[in-house]
């Protein structure tokens, strides 16, 4: 879900932009390319009452499941269009159609709040899978990249990511990933700004502002953990969102 009220941002940035002109962005605004790999189930019983589940949540959001087990979701309305995308066989479906209510629920909010932008808006989501392990007790994660234009000078793009252990059959938060007492915020900020600042020359990358609520959007693999930093989270806007990957190696110290 929106970190830091995306909708308190959202509608901030479309009255400042209605106000005055800002500089040059080198945000496109392009969304990440999807890439849903369908998850293998144990039985056959078990596939069958997840499609039933997993056709019901699509729907319920408007959307339809293709060939590829993907759901599609596209509305328009009068000044605003939106598009989501999401693997109709992710297996913790409730979570995952939390999520997706509240960002449309909160973009239809910010675009219809008087006064209304004689302007296109835009919510436009797509999904990618990562997995690690086995696919019967290995992980599942999926992160979303949303695509937010509210109607303002810049558009913003955000992640939110769900991480699943297939083998306990539950979600895997950010804190369980490490051993009790280890501190992985001292031991990632350090990582993840050097690499930063690498990346970025000449942007200013100061200390981690936010703690641990940087690092909520994560996806694991058999290699690393990668880290989703949405636009303007730690770096200036205009070097766009982020993904920082971290080696297990690095924390293997730490990890559980």
């Amino acid at each position: 879900m929106m970190t830091r009220n995306h909708l308190i941002a959202l509608v901030g940035a479309a009255a400042v932009a209605a106000v005055a002109a800002c500089g040059n962005s080198n945000t496109t605004g392009q969304s990440s390319a999807v890439s849903t790999t369908p998850a293998t189930d144990s039985s056959a019983t078990s596939a069958t009452s997840t499609t039933v589940a997993n056709t019901q949540a699509c729907s319920d959001l408007g959307g339809q499941v293709g060939p590829d087990r993907v759901c599609t979701v596209h509305s328009e309305d009068e000044g605003y269009t939106i598009d989501m995308k999401f693997p109709a066989d992710f297996p913790d479906q409730e979570a995952l159609t939390t999520i997706l209510t509240t960002q449309r629920d909160q973009f239809v909010e910010a675009v219809t709040e008087p006064p209304v932008r004689d302007v296109a808006k835009e919510l436009d989501i797509k999904p990618t899978t990562y997995r690690s392990g086995t696919p019967d007790t290995g992980t599942e994660s999926l992160v979303l990249r949303e695509y937010v234009n509210v109607g303002g000078a810049h558009p913003t793009t955000y992640y939110d990511a769900l991480n699943y252990d297939l083998g306990k059959q539950a979600p895997i938060a950010f804190d369980e990933l490490f051993k009790p007492g280890a501190g992985p915020v001292a031991v990632l900020d350090p990582i993840v700004q050097n690499e930063l600042t690498a990346r970025l020359p000449g942007a200013s990358v100061s200390a981690n502002p936010i703690g641990a609520d940087m690092y909520k959007s994560f996806a694991l693999t058999d290699d690393a953990v990668i880290f989703f930093i949405g636009q303007g989270n730690w770096t200036i806007e205009a070097a766009g969102p982020q993904e920082v990957s971290v080696p297990r190696s690095q924390l293997a110290a730490i990890l559980a």
